[in-house]
């Protein structure tokens, strides 16, 4: 576990040590997102927050090829005509 000490600046700003930064893959300028969860502040970045919620998704997903069905319809459909 690392553990960083950092103070709140004027207008609440907060500086994340290099350590910290460099442990979560967080470059400068990249977006975060921060939580209060039981009474702490926690922040990751927004990209792991969008992998996690691609993880979600990605079970309740059909297993088949959606695209290629509407495709071969697609082209039935034009065979008929």
């Amino acid at each position: 576990m690392l553990e960083c000490r950092t103070k709140i600046h004027d207008n609440g700003r907060l500086v994340v040590p290099m350590a910290c930064r460099r442990a979560l893959g967080i470059d400068s300028g990249e977006d975060v997102i921060l939580r209060i969860e039981s009474g702490e502040l926690r922040l990751y970045p927004a990209k792991q927050a969008l992998t996690r919620a691609q993880k979600l998704v990605k079970k309740y997903m059909p297993r088949r090829k959606l695209v290629d069905e509407l495709i071969a319809e697609r082209r039935k459909e034009s065979v008929d005509e």
